[in-house]
């Protein structure tokens, strides 16, 4: 394993676990930044270090709400909620899942351009701005277990969106979720949960298609990533929740059009 290689792992590591959570898209944030300090590995490691590193993050989520995830509980109204609250999960990942299988060549090769992120992040930094101040009057769902099937189906159809790099999955499906009536910390936790089978999923797609050929050294950058993404993730998600309870996601839409505007100017400039 080379030093400088294992900085940037780490860096990445840091990027995937603070964004993931916040409306500012985590895969563009990495992308980016593998543009200006590319990894000296392999370009098909490098894909599928991209998706794989998010692993880290659903571990967090999952360790974080145990007791809200875990089905099998001594009271039977317990594992009957849970069990509930998973097919509203199951179901809201339906349409994202179908997608990426569908696109998932043509988002690696075509859209993962810095032209491409910076435009999703402009445009969804505009919608931020203007969406904050006509949603989130009416709240008729102020937690999961108030959430219907056509509240999952239509927070789902959102994280379909974030499948074009730049968007933010977690962003995405809350903006849906406020669209539709439901409270910022109802869709927040919801689209963390949301993002445990659609993470999972596309690991193992990236993983399968590339045969789990990796070296020693490889592997070593995978769980490196991960654990950093893990740890720094257990913080951006207490810290996201704590935000939104009292905050709107203005103070984002102004940071994703600033950044929109310094990724034109970095890559045309150099």
């Amino acid at each position: 394993m080379n030093l400088i290689e294992i900085i940037k792992v780490i860096i990445l590591g840091i990027i995937q676990g603070i964004t993931e959570w916040l409306p500012v898209s985590s895969t563009g944030h990495m992308l980016l930044f593998d543009q200006i300090m590319p990894l000296d590995l392999n370009d098909e490691f490098i894909s599928v270090f991209m998706v794989v590193v998010q692993l880290g993050s659903i571990l967090a989520v999952i360790v974080l709400y145990f007791n809200e995830l875990w089905p099998f509980k001594k009271e039977k109204s317990e594992s009957v909620r849970t069990l509930k609250l998973w097919g509203k999960v199951l179901i809201a990942t339906v349409p994202a899942g179908i997608a990426g299988l569908l696109l998932d060549d043509i988002i690696d090769e075509k859209l993962s351009t810095w032209p491409v992120i910076a435009g999703a992040l402009f445009v969804y930094g505009v919608l931020y701005l203007f969406l904050e101040k006509r949603i989130g009057v009416n709240v008729r769902v102020n937690s999961v277990d108030e959430l219907t099937i056509k509240d999952s189906i239509f927070m789902g159809l959102f994280q379909m969106l974030a499948l074009i790099p730049g968007t933010s999955r977690s962003g995405s499906t809350i903006l849906g979720g406020l669209i539709g009536g439901i409270s910022r910390p109802a869709a927040a936790k919801f689209s963390f949960f949301m993002a445990i089978p659609v993470m999972a999923g596309a690991s193992l797609l990236r993983l399968l298609k590339s045969g789990f050929a990796f070296s020693a050294a490889e592997w070593a950058y995978l769980a490196l990533g991960s654990l950093v993404a893990f740890l720094v993730s257990l913080v951006a998600i207490k810290g996201l929740m704590s935000y939104v309870r009292n905050h709107d996601f203005s103070v984002f839409g102004v940071y994703r059009i600033i950044l929109a505007a310094v990724v034109v100017v970095y890559f045309t400039a150099f």
